[in-house]
């Protein structure tokens, strides 16, 4: 018998021993014919056809199937800089979440590097195994500049989960609360707080869904191309925000008659400054554990209030995403995913809150075995509308 593990006893240690995952044969090995279709002699006929077809890859292997699951361990849950090993749970649970809900095989690979050009390299060197790049908890600005040339170089999908999942999830729950409210995107003012790799995709997807005043703040306020602090990233945000409507100043500068607040930065947000939104607010404060308006607080003077946390209603959790994207994209042989694939997905999620939408309940549940089907059928349908499918 093995040791006891030092945290015998401790349910959450109790469940990872030995790791969340395996790996599972899907094919017989009983005897010496099953050896010799699944191994030598056989499997040389079928490497043979790829070497002179190498599209057949798509048909004879798991790999249009499977994602790789990579981080360098340097922005992982609210944790921050803890390094590929302690990565692994985090990225092992990812896995699992890729195939509970949406039928995807997922592989967790956590890079002794964070180095841009290390990581761009070794990804691409070892996405011949993969169908799909799903890039996670690497921090910013490195995140943006890793997908954007790694988007550029492969012609699979390649994903920053902490971008793009928590936009469209965040998205589809908005939608949900400004039909609520009777408010139209055109005309609602919007603050986000959190320049970093989540507050970025939030903004550009909620102009992409027609928002029109939008203001994303930083530990120095808000973000403005008057500010000389600026990194390149945070200068096209700003173009993209504040510079329309001229917008400057502080957070609550900003929250000052604002309509709705999503916080994807950490912190904590004064009571006083969200008592000055505007009435029938939309609070959405997403940091985990802690949101940066604590729930309690926020329905005193909002009408929807969401977090990111499982224990209180409209979860804005990515899992209602990610798997159905991939499963989508992999469904349409999609060669990247696009914005309109993922605006797709976001329709999707938020149109099966129907005729059940109501303050505590403007985005489905992560269980709701309606989800994965539905986004990625609307996510495949995207693909083929946009171009990148191949079948």
């Amino acid at each position: 018998m093995s040791a006891p593990h030092p945290h015998a006893g401790d349910p959450v240690f109790d469940l990872h021993v030995g790791g969340k995952m395996a790996v599972a044969s899907t094919v017989p090995l009983a005897g010496r014919d099953d050896l010799s279709l699944a191994y030598t002699p056989g499997v040389a006929r079928v490497c043979e056809a790829i070497a002179a077809d190498p599209s057949l890859t798509q048909h004879y292997t798991w790999v249009p199937n499977t994602v790789a699951v990579v981080s360098d361990g340097t922005a992982v849950l609210g944790l921050g800089d803890i390094g590929p090993a302690a990565a692994m749970p985090v990225m092992e649970g990812k896995a699992v979440l890729f195939k509970q809900f949406g039928g995807v095989d997922a592989v967790p690979v956590c890079l002794d590097t964070t180095d841009v050009e290390e990581i761009i390299e070794t990804v691409a060197r070892l996405a011949p195994s993969f169908g799909g790049i799903n890039l996670e908890d690497i921090s910013a600005p490195r995140c943006f500049e890793i997908e954007d040339r790694l988007k550029e170089r492969l012609d699979i999908p390649v994903f920053h989960d902490d971008q793009h999942g928590t936009a469209v999830v965040a998205l589809a729950a908005l939608w949900n609360a400004l039909t609520l409210t009777g408010r139209d995107a055109a005309t609602t003012r919007v603050v986000i707080s959190g320049a970093g790799a989540a507050g970025v995709a939030i903004a550009k997807i909620l102009l992409e869904a027609g928002i029109k005043d939008l203001a994303v703040t930083d530990r120095k306020g808000v973000v403005h191309s008057g500010r000389h602090d600026l990194t390149p990233v945070k200068r096209e945000l700003a173009e993209m925000t504040a510079d329309k409507t001229g917008r400057t100043g502080s957070l609550a500068d900003a929250l000052d008659g604002a309509d709705v607040y999503l916080g994807v930065s950490g912190g904590t947000v004064p009571e006083e400054d969200v008592a000055r939104m505007a009435a029938d607010a939309i609070i959405f404060a997403m940091a985990n554990p802690n949101p940066e308006v604590h729930p309690e607080v926020a329905h005193r003077h909002a009408r929807v209030v969401a977090t990111g946390r499982s224990d209180f209603p409209n979860q804005i959790n990515n899992v209602l995403a990610f798997p159905g994207i991939f499963r989508g994209a992999f469904d349409a042989h999609a060669r990247a995913i696009t914005e309109g694939m993922k605006l797709a997905a976001a329709q999707a999620i938020a149109g099966l809150v129907g005729d059940d939408l109501a303050e505590d309940l403007v985005i489905p549940s992560p269980f709701d075995p309606r989800v994965g089907p539905a986004v990625a059928a609307a996510v495949a349908d995207a693909a083929r509308r946009d171009g990148v499918a191949r079948r």
